[in-house]
């Protein structure tokens, strides 16, 4: 039976999700510490059936999927993806911009990050402003998404020397932040 190229990549990310949710369960179950029959049996499933899903052999139901997760320890969350607009200065650098800002695990929000030629102790704030500023100014997209905390930027932005394009820029942002949680200038 032939299939139309639709059909094919349809397919394609099929197994590619079920691979992607069969690591997820395992990345689960290694953390609570658990193997395979014993997070079937509290899950109310089979081992066969859970290595079947953990090796991407078979896709669970969304129901299934959280109650495999939350015999884990853990929960099926919707998170928004964030994208990113590369934006060139009026000296022809680029920057990138996110659509939307994050918030970082806290190990991830003050911690140690090397950029470029610096190392920053984002706990420290006076640091995390010299991090931030390079980020801002000269981060990727993987950068942004690890270092920058979303509430630890609005809290900053007052402080963060920029030049006026990248501000403008991220301005919108920092705005709506401050909006979504009735902090107004």
């Amino acid at each position: 039976m032939i299939s139309s190229p639709v059909e094919q990549a349809l397919r394609r990310d099929v197994a590619f999700w079920a691979k992607r949710g069969g690591l997820l369960f395992k990345q689960a179950r290694h953390a609570a510490s658990l193997n395979q029959k014993a997070l079937a049996s509290v899950s109310g499933t089979s081992r066969t059936t859970l290595s079947a899903y953990e090796h991407g052999r078979k896709s669970p139901t969304l129901e299934t999927a959280g109650r495999i997760l939350d015999a884990a320890g853990f929960r099926l969350v919707l998170e928004a993806k964030v994208e990113f607009a590369a934006r060139v200065t009026g000296d022809g650098r680029t920057f990138h911009v996110p659509s939307r800002l994050t918030r970082l695990p806290v190990a991830a929000a003050l911690g140690v990050v090397r950029l470029r030629e610096g190392v920053y102790d984002l706990a420290d704030r006076d640091s995390r402003r010299a991090a931030y500023t390079v980020l801002l100014c000269e981060g990727g997209a993987q950068e942004l998404l690890d270092h920058v905390d979303g509430v630890l930027l609005v809290e900053l932005w007052d402080e963060l020397v920029l030049p006026q394009d990248i501000r403008a820029e991220w301005w919108p942002l920092v705005e709506e932040a401050r909006h979504e949680a009735g902090v107004m200038n």
